[in-house]
């Protein structure tokens, strides 16, 4: 004799679906639990003892302090920072590879180079903004520029006459000095080098009279009385220089450029292991550990409250623009 389906029993169906639910679910939940269970690499895409360096080794330390597992630094420079971004933008997205990603990388780049291996935006994933620079407008302490408004009146007076140095074409301090110079209605003549060193230097020997580049590479300098530092870029007075104000105290209402630098992860990086990175970055960019181990040469940890993808969409934007105003190109 047949008996009726137990209806309290589920169907073959149900048991599928409910099967299907749990294997959907279960992995979004799974990475962040066990992440990281090996090192984690830090891709800086410069030299070591450069700025980005100087940034990445300390947030390295902490990070993996805070994780409880290595954060390995790896120094993969050359081409602007394209060779080592590029490595992370093709690395594989699980958490264990990240780029120290800067203001080059991530948002100048991409308007420089006409052939970049790589988005700087598409490609990655935004994790937490680090520390910033304010980028410095400085001059030889034996020079005759007293100030922002002395430089302007000496550049109306010689028109296409007075040069400025950067660390390179399509650097921070190069593309903060045509900006300058549109903003204050003024003609300056560029004077590229390879890096800060070179030009601080023809600086210091008065081969050059004025330069431009992000403050930790000439504060040492400043400090000592031989360069003279007439204002800096950011919004605020930098603690490493209070007495210096800033572009926009110095005239230049609204303006501001920084050098900054960010943690980035390849494209795709799953959702739970991007907030528990989020979250555990943004706590060391925080703390006082961090700030006293950058000492006090002018960067300083990026402690706001604005998302890193929202930030670089609006530097993306800015600095290309610079990028175009100048012409600037590299190769």
């Amino acid at each position: 004799m047949k008996t009726t389906t137990d209806q309290s029993r589920p169907s073959f169906a149900l048991v599928i679906l409910l099967l299907a639910i749990a294997a959907a679910t279960a992995p979004a939940s799974a990475p962040a639990q066990s992440f990281p269970d090996k090192p984690i690499r830090l891709i800086v895409p410069f030299p070591p003892g450069g700025p980005t360096d100087i940034v990445a080794r300390p947030l390295a330390q902490l990070l993996g302090e805070s994780l409880k597992q290595s954060v390995i630094v790896d120094n993969r420079g050359g081409a602007g920072g394209s060779i080592g971004a590029e490595a992370v933008a093709r690395s594989s997205p699980d958490g264990y590879t990240l780029l120290m990603g800067t203001v080059g990388t991530n948002a100048i780049n991409g308007a420089l180079y006409s052939k970049l291996p790589y988005d700087p935006v598409r490609d990655f994933t935004p994790i937490a903004l680090v520390a910033s620079a304010p980028v410095a407008v400085v001059v030889n302490a034996a020079a005759d520029i007293g100030s922002v408004k002395d430089l302007i009146a000496k550049a109306k007076a010689n028109p296409g006459k007075l040069f400025f140095g950067s660390a390179g074409s399509g650097t921070p301090g190069h593309l903060s000095g045509e900006m300058f110079a549109r903003a204050a209605g003024i003609k300056l003549q560029h004077v590229p080098y390879r890096g800060s060193a070179p030009a601080i230097t023809d600086l210091l020997g008065g081969q050059i009279p004025l330069m431009f580049d992000p403050l930790q590479s000439v504060i040492q300098q400043v400090r000592s009385g031989k360069l003279r530092a007439l204002a800096i870029s950011s919004k605020k007075r930098s603690p490493a220089l209070p007495e210096v104000p800033t572009l926009d105290e110095a005239g230049l209402k609204g303006f501001e450029t920084t050098a900054w630098w960010a943690v980035f992860a390849p494209a795709n990086l799953p959702a739970d292991v991007t907030r528990k990175l989020r979250r555990e970055i943004e706590r060391v960019v925080h703390s006082d550990a961090f700030r006293q181990k950058l000492g006090n040469l002018g960067v300083e940890p990026s402690t706001g409250r604005v998302p890193l993808a929202e930030f670089q969409k609006s530097e993306v934007a800015k600095w290309s623009k610079a990028v175009r105003d100048s012409g600037a190109k590299a190769d």
